[in-house]
């Protein structure tokens, strides 16, 4: 019997979903790519394939976990398989260059960004930006390696000292800093290549913004914003009928690059001007926002694979 597959590699994140396949009675079963080992000779189960590797991977543990799912994915799409965030995906999710590159295919701004590998590339390449900037790792989630500087001094400071922690890939990316009138991203969540709903994420605590509970870093180093909003106002909110043209320059990015579900975040300067910054295909939701909305982004994503599984099923029927 076909049925879903989930790959991924950090159980807590993958909860809501089996929750949500059980309410929704859908056959799954899990691939947990942290290690181990893969046949190329065999050939993959029917089915439909959820990828859910996160660039943050190697934060766990799972140092390889990413590059062994390239492969596996690579494995999936020769035999046909029907592959959700496919390996194009997988390739922008751990490659903030790449997804930069991507986005301005589709006429979408970015932030004006440096990429650098070594101290002293760091160092020139923060000479060359204008006013404050951050730095962030290539490969990062969980907002890893992002710090705001007002200038190069302080920079240097930085990358001599304790500490500087490298991307995983060696890379570092240099990015202007967006002064936002007010210390908010805003989140726009995908699922089938859909608009799902949008977020509005609270910075003025740190940078780190994965919705998730499970999700949280100490991280002082907020690259959005000083102003911090009134203690009794929730760090995600869903926005009540989001609409913005940006939904569907995003929409048509998605299409273009094999991702189906995910969370992409958005920051607007003091013009209104919007400049893209992040895309994750890992997206996960924050439950008490989704509770006061009246939404669940992991039954919509059960829903839209139990779908594409369903489809599956009914075009091999017709083949047989």
């Amino acid at each position: 019997m076909s049925r879903i597959y989930v790959i991924h590699e950090n159980d807590a994140w993958v909860e809501p979903l089996r929750a949500a396949f059980a309410e929704l009675d859908l056959p799954y079963a899990e691939w947990f790519i942290a290690d181990g080992r893969l046949d190329l000779s065999t050939v993959p189960s029917r089915g439909v394939f959820y990828n859910r590797m996160s660039a943050s991977s190697h934060t766990r543990g799972h140092r390889y976990a990413a590059e062994l799912t390239g492969g596996l994915l690579a494995w999936l799409e020769s035999h046909g398989r029907r592959v959700v965030n496919n390996s194009r995906a997988l390739a922008l999710e751990i490659s903030k260059m790449a997804q930069y590159g991507a986005l301005r295919r589709e006429g979408i701004r970015v932030p004006h960004t440096i990429a650098a590998v070594g101290r002293d590339a760091i160092v020139d390449a923060a000479k060359s930006m204008r006013g404050r900037f951050i730095t962030k790792h290539n490969r990062a989630g969980k907002g890893l390696g992002v710090r705001l500087f007002d200038g190069v001094d302080a920079l240097v400071r930085y990358v001599d000292g304790p500490a500087f922690e490298n991307s995983v890939d060696g890379i570092t990316l240099i990015q202007q800093y967006i002064a936002a009138p007010e210390p908010y991203i805003t989140r726009v969540e995908f699922v089938g290549g859909e608009f799902l709903y949008a977020v509005r994420v609270d910075t003025s605590q740190g940078f780190e913004l994965c919705p998730a509970d499970v999700c949280q870093v100490d991280d002082a180093f907020c690259p959005v914003g000083e102003i911090a909003p009134t203690p009794a106002s929730p760090r995600f909110e869903v926005i009540d009928r989001f609409a913005h043209p940006i939904v569907e320059r995003y929409r048509r990015f998605l299409a273009a690059n094999g991702i189906g579900i995910a969370g992409i975040e958005f920051i607007a300067d003091a013009n209104g001007d919007l400049y893209t910054y992040d895309v994750n295909t890992n997206t996960n939701y924050n439950p008490a926002a989704e509770a006061a909305a009246g939404v669940s982004g992991m039954r919509a994503i059960a829903a839209y694979l139990g779908r594409e599984l369903a489809a599956l099923d009914a075009t091999e029927r017709q083949a047989a």
